[in-house]
Formats: structure tokens, C-alpha cells, sequence
């Protein structure tokens, strides 16, 4: 008898279901969902900083989703059952806490705080804390180094406490109405198996670790001395947040009877407990030691894994080194890019090339495709969102350098593809400046689905080959195959992925006289990228320009 699993995916714009057969990872029935609130989902202010989300979304998306890749297996899978639904699993974006009541559910729900922003999910791109993001760092760096040694160096104002400390200072009614603070990735399990109370919540390692700086070596979360350094409310709300804290192979409880009903499964199918996104989308990807997953979409998320009983220095400027996060036994490494299809969609929405018939991707591809590496004399910064690894900078900004007065869209549209491969590699360096071993690349996600240009210049750019997961929906595969281990289908994850991911046949293979020239334009970024991201250059930028037009002139002849 078949046994299916099913992965909810939480993106920044959507929710997706995918119904999936454990026995090969064939990918049976998936639905998608667009949030109700705000902008594509996203709920925006005065201030370019604020991104938050409703709660209530997710919930109405789990039952949307859910209920429809049911019936959409009923009508195309002969004898399908919902009985034969053995575990759901759940990825999301992170860091995206919330604050919940002392019943774990969100302030948003709560008729006081319907219309204050601030009782909302803090979305990942929430950079509102950025200032709180550097009393952190400055705080740590003088009493508790440690911290900041599995985080990159610098604490962001993308993660846990800066939001929550930026809550504080800004909305303190929120803040003294919340029992505590959860993870979306934490909410979604929580909230399916009826564990959203204290004494039952469980939260994973993977949000905890990474963004929150949770370590068993420290006591589990910073310590109450530290954050009420910062603030005794917040060192108060330490003894508040949860002490069950576990790693995906783990269960946050089974489907209650109430989501039963709601979604037409069987009460009681095991529900996994969460991760972020990007850490479930390597799992999708096949993940293993030496292998880099990229999960390429509007941001990119880097995950690589070491085994934990394996000699790992901290590596300055990555987002976190957690034993556990991805695969258990092995610790998680995560790095990644601000915005990379944000950047391009953008140029393409707000710059609008063309005018009054703005020119779409598909054209700008097809144009930038014709070009030659170096022709376009341009070179940009990616960080147009900020800069996420290595710099940790979320208040940098995008740079174009070169253009003229015959520069065409094309041209930087390609720059703005190259300037995001130039940051990629930026990151690939540093795994291996620290002595992680990078030997296979594997990509997923939108870009990688959709963009031969941007994977080959990708290929082009680190001289690499450029590999991309069999499945479109990596993270939501990745969920499912947490669920198929959780719910004991599988008997771990070796096993599990040997069974349900796989690889597509083409691999993007670098073009060796591309290299050379992306060679020449690397050096230029990196000195743009010391110039303008690091306190300590010293240098002069004279030359850059003319280095540029010395590159088109070569490459043009």
C-alpha cells in the first residue's frame, strides 16, 4: 500500500502543499496559496525597512492547500486515500517570529492589536531592527564572544532578538501583552498538533540555532544576564521561551481532530517539527558532506554540512553553524544573498526598461544571453537588499559602475545577474578559507528552474559546475521527507533522500574562456565590495573604471 507524506511550504509571497510518495519522492498532487493581507502577501509602511505578515494566513493557507492536494490525488491517483497520508512536515521563512498570548496564539488575533502592525509576524526582511542588531553585536563582543562566534561575527537585524528588542522600544504595549515569542517555522506544527501552549510547544533547533543563538554548550538561549543587559524585559522573557527544543527527525505532536476536520485528513498523522525553508530545500536537494545547496528565489539561502564530530572553525560572516539544523549528526552551515530575484524583478518592475511597453525577464534573458562576459564594461554590487554573508551589513546598498550614455537594458540586466554570481562565489571562498570543502554544487529553486542564462554565468563566474535538483519544489519535498522520517516511514535521512531526491541530467559546465575574463571582473568587485562593505580598506578606486572599459575593449575586439 503506497504511503505519502505532505510538505507545507511557507514562501514569502504564498503557501504551497505538496503531496509526495515516500517509496521514490514522485511528486503526487501540489497547491498553492497567495496570503490575503497586504502587498503579495506582505503587509508594508511609511518605513522601507517594515515587512510583516498576518498570522491568520498561514492557517487559512494550511487548510486551502491541503484540502486541495487531496482532492487533486483522489482525481488522479488510482485508490488514493487520505489514510495514506503518513506525516505532514513544514518549512518557512526565518527568521519570522511572532508574539502569541499565554495560549500561543498571535497578539494579531487579538481585537487590541487588529490594526498595530507590531502584533503581526516580523518577516525575514524585517531590517526595522537594524539599530538593536548592533547593540547585540556590540553588547556580545564585550560579554559573551561566543555568541557571536557560531553567528559570523555579527548578529543581524534579520533574526529573533533584534526584532523583538525593536518591538520593545517601539511598541512596548505589544511587547508587555506577549507571553512569549515563536518562529513561523515553529507556529505551523505547533498550531496542527494543538502543542501551541506552554509545556507542550516544541521548537526546532534549526530557527532556535540560527537566529536566536541557541546552543546546548551556553544553557540553550543567551543567558538572562546578557539580554538584560540589553533590557530586563527582555532578560525576563528568557525563562518564557521554550525549553523543548529539537531537530527535524522529531515530532511536534499529530494532527488534531479540530484539523482533521478542517483538511480532510485522518487525526492523529504525525506533524514534524519545523525548519526554515532553505535548511529543508537542501534535505529536497540531497544534501551531504561537500555539497553546497543553493536555493535560489528571491533571496539565496547557501546550506552546506560537516559532521559534528569533525574538526569546524567558526567561519567569520556566515549566518550560523548548528549542529543538528539540517541533517541530525552533522552540524548546519548557513550562509546567503540579501536578494538576488529581487534584484532582477526590480530592474524589471520599478526601473521598467522599455517604457511604455516595458520590456519582460523572458526579453532581457534572450538580449543578455547574446553578450559576451566583460562586453557590457559594467560591474555592480548585489546588495540591494543589504548584504546578508559576509558582511553582515543590512544598511548596504546596490551599485552600478560603468554605464555610458549606449548602455542598454540588457547590459545591466546581465550585470545584475553577474553582480549576484560575484557574491556567490564571494561565499564559496569563504566556506573554504575556513576548511569546509565545497566539491559539488546543486541549485534549486525559481532561478535555478527557469534561468539557464543565470545558472551558466553562475558556472561561469566560480569556474564550477552548476548542478540543479530534480525537483522543482526542493523545500517542500525537503518538509515531506522530515515527515517520512518523523512518522517512521523512513528510518532516517540517508535513507529517506536515497529513496526521494534526485538530480536533473543537465549540469551547466563552465566556459573556460568566460572564466577568464569573470576572473578580472571578480577582482574589481571584491575591491568595491572591501571598499565600500569594510571599515578597515585602504585603497584607491581610480583605476576601476578604466579597468572596465580595458575589458569591453578586449572582449569586444
Amino acid at each position: 500500500m503506497s504511503q505519502y507524506t505532505i510538505g507545507l511550504d511557507y514562501g514569502t509571497n504564498s503557501v504551497r502543499a505538496l503531496l509526495v510518495d515516500a517509496a521514490d519522492g514522485r511528486e503526487a498532487a501540489a497547491a498553492i496559496w497567495g496570503y490575503e493581507h497586504g502587498h503579495q502577501g506582505v503587509v508594508l509602511g511609511r518605513d522601507p525597512n517594515l515587512a510583516r505578515q498576518h498570522p491568520g494566513d498561514y492557517l487559512k493557507g494550511a487548510e486551502i492547500t491541503i484540502r486541495e492536494v487531496l482532492a487533486q490525488a483522489k482525481k488522479t491517483v488510482p485508490g488514493f486515500s487520505p489514510d495514506d497520508v503518513k506525516g505532514i512536515g513544514v518549512d518557512t521563512t526565518g527568521s519570522t517570529p511572532m508574539p502569541v498570548d499565554a495560549d500561543g496564539l498571535p497578539l494579531a488575533f487579538d481585537e487590541r492589536f487588529a490594526d498595530n502592525p507590531a502584533a503581526l509576524a516580523w518577516l525575514w526582511k524585517d531590517h526595522t531592527g537594524y539599530a538593536e542588531a548592533g547593540e547585540i553585536t556590540a553588547l556580545a563582543r564585550k560579554m559573551r564572544p561566543q555568541y557571536l562566534a557560531k553567528c559570523g561575527g555579527v548578529y543581524s537585524s534579520e533574526w529573533f532578538f533584534s526584532k523583538i528588542l525593536h518591538c520593545l522600544r517601539t511598541a512596548p504595549d505589544v511587547f508587555a501583552a506577549a507571553y512569549t515569542w515563536v518562529e513561523l517555522a515553529d507556529f505551523v506544527p505547533g498550531a496542527l498538533s494543538g502543542t501551541l501552549a506552554p509545556g507542550k510547544f516544541t521548537a526546532g533547533i534549526c530557527a532556535a540555532g540560527h537566529k536566536a543563538m541557541y546552543n546546548a554548550a551556553w544553557g540553550g538561549y543567551p543567558d538572562e544576564e546578557f539580554l538584560s543587559a540589553l533590557d530586563p524585559k527582555l532578560g525576563g522573557l528568557r525563562e518564557r521561551l521554550t525549553k523543548r527544543v529539537r531537530s527535524i527527525d522529531s515530532r511536534a505532536g499529530t494532527l488534531t481532530e479540530e484539523w482533521a476536520a478542517k483538511t480532510g485528513l485522518p487525526a492523529g498523522v504525525p506533524v514534524a517539527v519545523g525548519a526554515f525553508d532553505a535548511h529543508l530545500g537542501a534535505i529536497g536537494a540531497g544534501i551531504g558532506p561537500g555539497t553546497l545547496v543553493k536555493i535560489m528565489g528571491t533571496s539565496t539561502c547557501d546550506i552546506t554540512v560537516k559532521g559534528n564530530t569533525e574538526a569546524l572553525a567558526d567561519v567569520p560572516g556566515l549566518c550560523g553553524i548548528v549542529d543538528g539544523s539540517v541533517l541530525p549528526g552533522f552540524f548546519g552551515l548557513e550562509a546567503g544573498q540579501s536578494a538576488v530575484g529581487d534584484i532582477f524583478n526590480w530592474f524589471v518592475d520599478y526601473i521598467r526598461p522599455g517604457g511604455k511597453e516595458p520590456l519582460s525577464h523572458e526579453q532581457l534573458q534572450r538580449e543578455a544571453a547574446a553578450l559576451k562576459a566583460g562586453e557590457s564594461g559594467l560591474v555592480a554590487l548585489d546588495w540591494n537588499n543589504g548584504n546578508r554573508t559576509i558582511l553582515v551589513d543590512q544598511r548596504l546598498t546596490g551599485l552600478l559602475v560603468g554605464q555610458t550614455l549606449y548602455t542598454t537594458p540588457a547590459e545591466i540586466y546581465r550585470a545584475l545577474i553577474e553582480a549576484t554570481a560575484y557574491g556567490a562565489l564571494a561565499i564559496i571562498n569563504r566556506f573554504e578559507e575556513y576548511g569546509v570543502e565545497i566539491a559539488e554544487i546543486v541549485n534549486c529553486g525559481g532561478i535555478a528552474e527557469k534561468s539557464p542564462l543565470t545558472m551558466q554565468i553562475y558556472a561561469d563566474v566560480t569556474g564550477r559546475p552548476m548542478k540543479v535538483s530534480r525537483s522543482a519544489q526542493t523545500p517542500a519535498l525537503g518538509a515531506a521527507i522530515a515527515a517520512a522520517v518523523a512518522a517512521g516511514v523512513h528510518k532516517n535521512f540517508a535513507a529517506a533522500q536515497k529513496a526521494m531526491t534526485g538530480l536533473k541530467a543537465q549540469v551547466y559546465a563552465p566556459d573556460a574562456e568566460a572564466h577568464a575574463v569573470y576572473r578580472n571582473l571578480y577582482e574589481i568587485y571584491r575591491t568595491l565590495h572591501d571598499a565600500f562593505g569594510t571599515p578597515s580598506w585602504q585603497g584607491n578606486l581610480y583605476d576601476v573604471m578604466k579597468r572596465l572599459i580595458d575589458i569591453r575593449a578586449r572582449v569586444r575586439t
